[in-house]
């Protein structure tokens, strides 16, 4: 896979990095991602992974935009209001590299359709904003085998972990969380500037997993404080029972 003289420019500062090269910057251009939620975390993870040339993102959101995001979803403008999120976040990303494959779909990711929309991709970033779609997603990634990297802030606090299979995200969680009214942001609330800290983490540990730079970060979930402004790193042990991975 060559690159043409405007992407070798583009990406210049990825390919002197000794980590990245050629090589590396070969891997992100071949690469799937399918983003799921394109809220807070997502207006930090997109942005970041068009900008380093990955080379197709599907954007899986069936929400609209609501004036009360606006505040942690700097994708979006006054203007967007009612309008498709997965729509104008694919829009931004092709007016940020014109090289990226862009792909937004318009609906709601559940356990009859997971798998269908997550097939075919080489990693799942999941940025939504309950369990029961976390959940879904997560149970899709173990049956189709594809790695998942689970991100989530609320009030002051995120977590981000990438999963292979097993341990899953279900380990994490259990099963008490299937049912879609559990509390989210809008209940609880959440600092703008902590979405953006967490999508970036997320974004960074993708194009790691992506380019192959340090070592495996499966089965670790990295907690942060933002009142303590501090990141601290846990493992997750498999459920010996998970409905989901156990047999995996």
């Amino acid at each position: 896979m060559n690159f043409t003289d405007p992407e070798l420019e583009r990406y210049a500062r990825h390919i002197v990095l000794p980590q990245v090269g050629a090589i590396g910057q070969r891997r992100l251009k071949a690469a799937s991602v399918a983003v799921v939620g394109a809220g807070g975390i997502g207006s930090a993870v997109l942005p970041a992974l068009a900008g380093a040339g990955v080379g197709r993102l599907t954007i899986i959101d069936d929400d609209v935009i609501d004036v009360a995001n606006l505040h942690r979803q700097p994708l979006f403008r006054e203007r967007d209001v009612g309008h498709p999120k997965a729509e104008l976040a694919g829009q931004f990303v092709q007016r940020l590299n014109r090289f990226v494959d862009a792909r937004p779909l318009q609906v709601r990711i559940d356990p009859q359709n997971a798998a269908e929309l997550l097939g075919g991709h080489d990693l799942v970033i999941d940025g939504s904003d309950n369990f029961a779609t976390r959940l879904a997603v997560s149970d899709a990634c173990v049956e189709l085998g594809t790695p998942l990297l689970s991100a989530a802030a609320v009030q002051f606090q995120g977590q981000v972990a990438l999963f292979r299979s097993r341990p899953c995200y279900r380990c994490f969680v259990g099963d008490a969380f299937d049912a879609d009214d559990c509390d989210n942001c809008a209940q609880l609330g959440v600092l703008g500037a902590l979405t953006a800290a967490v999508g970036g983490f997320a974004a960074l540990l993708a194009v790691n997993t992506i380019v192959g730079i340090g070592d495996d970060a499966a089965g670790k979930l990295h907690l942060f404080d933002g009142l303590a402004l501090s990141w601290r790193p846990i493992r997750i042990p498999p459920a010996a029972n998970c409905k989901a991975c156990a047999s995996a």
